[in-house]
């Protein structure tokens, strides 16, 4: 079939089956060929909430969501442009979850249709039915039957000849696609390389010959070399970047893949890799490895963060360097294990009992990811403090190119320490004006003391003083502002003043800064600001809040709906960056938040805009 390419700006492509069956892959495989022809992608994973959920269920669908563009991509997009689908079941739930765009393409697995189970005959049909009376357009594709042409058991390959469909759609570079077989399966042999990619020109050669749609999406080649990670990846390349040499953690869904990538790369730089019994161990043996001189890491998420918080208050109290990184995840309890959410600053900042400050860092894209790994090390070291590393479960398993990082020297941790303490040093000895003390190493000649989670002073000698308490807790609490002093004002994306500006931290800064984008394009004067600093907060941001008529927060996190009959303000719950921002700067910060597990779309934050203009009126 001779078909023209119709150039388009960008599509968002699904592919999803059952877990076991490839679609993540395949998924992985099309944004990697897509980003070395020069286009931006954003992969996004689709996971069920089961590890391993029943075959042809509603809620099981697996996967993945790459958005391919023709400039940069900096988020996962709106809905879905096209979607090749295994089976009907799994289909269903992205169509229930308002994932496909109304006229989405759809290519559906039509092995059902005859299959013996007079059961899944009919769901398929009236499924099929259902979806062409919704709008959709959906070609029945006989991937099974044409996958058998080359392999015995298709499930072992079917995601190949969706990749070779997928290449023949939007006019990709089959050598490309040939070489990224060869990479992922090389090791296997060409036993396996070899069918992968028969399949791979079968799905290429079926799409040629019976699709009649066809696109371009136009690439920009960059001149400078890029790697293609997510973000789990890219903090494990920042711990090795960092010099850290020592990760400590205990396996939890969704930060689990960083120490993977740790596993596999940390032993051949001289690191070690700890994997604890639990999450307090972990946390134990990290803080344990610092104090001895080496600045450690643990990895987890909110639950495991939930275990450490005693330790983390240990290493408060004895003013040990210690990175935390919580790789956020719905909850509370067990919550959502497998999507995204931001519901963990508050007790970042505040869970402890005590007092115990902490710095902390939100990641806002994957390459963030990398360089707040970095920044966190040289915090901690240079202030003798806990710091927190905030990412989530969307950056962490999204995928998007970046400038590949070129090393630095000032990245590394400095040399250890060593000389001798000179007589009469105290182990806390607290600067007046920064709280900030010496840090000692264990066997330095002349530094030997005690080391204590109970209050203690300068000395390090346990004591229950009423002043030398205070004297502690406002050392360690000067630190935070001696850091603050050194932070840079933020930068505002858009306007500098007008209508509105959103607020927003994390995973959030795509979708808000395309956002902007648009209200500004309908000639509406409004900005963002994207918080990396979240404590310490960087110096002149209330300043940047009073030039606009209306400041809201755009979070991951709950807030109450004003439009609920039973909320006002005296009730009303404000998302957790809002409270911080109106108990800081005393501005009347309004929010909107969403907490259904997905990465909020940029068309629902313009929505949301236009709503508050609506509603407040425009300025004069």
């Amino acid at each position: 079939m001779s078909k023209k390419a119709a150039v388009i700006k960008e599509h968002i492509v699904e592919i999803i089956s059952d877990s076991g069956e490839g679609a993540q892959k395949c998924g992985q495989s099309l944004g990697s060929i897509a980003a070395q022809m020069g286009n931006g992608i954003w992969t996004t994973e689709i996971i069920p909430a089961e590890i391993r959920p029943p075959a042809r269920s509603v809620a099981g669908a697996s996967g993945n969501r790459i958005r391919i563009g023709s400039s940069k991509v900096t988020n996962g997009g709106d809905e879905t442009d096209l979607v090749i689908s295994f089976n009907e079941q799994v289909l269903l739930g992205r169509v229930r979850d308002r994932q496909l765009k109304p006229n989405c393409i759809i290519l559906l697995e039509s092995m059902w249709k005859t299959s013996p189970d007079p059961s899944i005959v009919k769901s398929y049909n009236e499924t099929l039915d259902r979806l062409k009376a919704a709008g959709y357009r959906v070609y029945e594709t006989p991937m099974e039957q044409e996958c058998r042409t080359i392999v015995s058991d298709p499930r072992r390959g079917k995601n190949m000849f969706a990749l070779g469909m997928l290449c023949s759609i939007y006019s990709l570079d089959l050598q490309l696609a040939r070489d990224q077989i060869e990479l992922a399966f090389g090791k296997k042999g060409q036993k396996v390389v070899a069918p992968n990619i028969k399949l791979l020109e079968a799905g290429f050669a079926w799409a040629e010959s019976n699709l009649e749609f066809k696109y371009s999406i136009p690439a920009m080649p960059t001149t400078e070399a890029q790697i293609v990670v997510n973000g789990n990846t890219a903090l494990a390349l920042g711990v090795l970047a960092s010099g850290m040499e020592i990760c400590a953690m205990y396996p939890i869904t969704p930060a689990t893949s960083a120490s993977h990538y740790l596993s596999d790369v940390f032993e051949k730089v001289g690191g070690i890799l700890h994997q604890a019994e639990d999450e307090i161990a972990a946390c134990a043996f990290a803080i344990g490895s610092s104090y001895a001189g080496k600045c450690a890491v643990t990895i987890t998420s909110g639950p495991g963060y939930s275990l450490k918080q005693e330790g983390i208050g240990l290493a408060v109290m004895a003013e040990i360097p210690l990175v935390v990184i919580n790789v956020q995840r719905g909850g509370p309890s067990t919550g959502q294990p497998t999507k995204v959410e931001q519901g963990d600053l508050m007790t970042t900042i505040f869970g402890s009992h005590g007092d115990a400050p902490k710095v902390v860092i939100a990641a806002s894209s994957i390459e963030d990811c990398f360089y707040s790994v970095i920044t966190a090390r040289r915090i901690a070291e240079a202030f003798n403090m806990v710091v927190v590393i905030l990412t989530d479960a969307s950056l962490a398993t999204s995928q998007t190119p970046f400038i590949r990082p070129k090393f630095n020297e000032s990245w590394m941790a400095p040399p250890i320490d060593q000389s001798p303490v000179a007589a009469g040093t105290r182990p806390y000895d607290w600067d007046p004006k920064t709280g900030l003390s010496r840090r000692i190493i264990p066997g330095q000649p002349g530094g030997m003391h005690t080391l204590t989670g109970l209050a203690h002073d300068r000395d390090s000698h346990v004591a229950y003083d009423p002043e030398i308490n205070q004297e502690g807790m406002r050392a360690r609490s000067l630190k935070l502002a001696a850091l603050q002093k050194t932070l840079k004002p933020p930068t505002v994306f858009g306007d500098t003043e007008g209508e509105i500006l959103v607020v927003g931290w994390g995973s959030t800064k795509g979708c808000i800064e395309e956002a902007v984008e648009k209200i500004r394009s309908e000639g509406v004067k409004v900005g963002s600001l994207h918080l990396r600093f979240i404590q310490p907060m960087p110096p002149g941001i209330k300043e940047i809040l009073l030039k606009y008529k209306n400041v809201i927060t755009i979070e991951g996190n709950w807030c109450d709906n004003p439009a609920d009959e039973i909320i006002d303000q005296n009730n009303r719950r404000y998302s957790s960056l809002a409270i911080l921002l109106r108990s800081q700067y005393l501005v009347d910060v309004d929010c909107w938040s969403e907490v259904k597990g997905q990465p909020i779309k940029p068309s629902l934050v313009v929505e949301v805009l236009r709503n508050k203009i609506k509603t407040t009126g425009r300025a004069k």
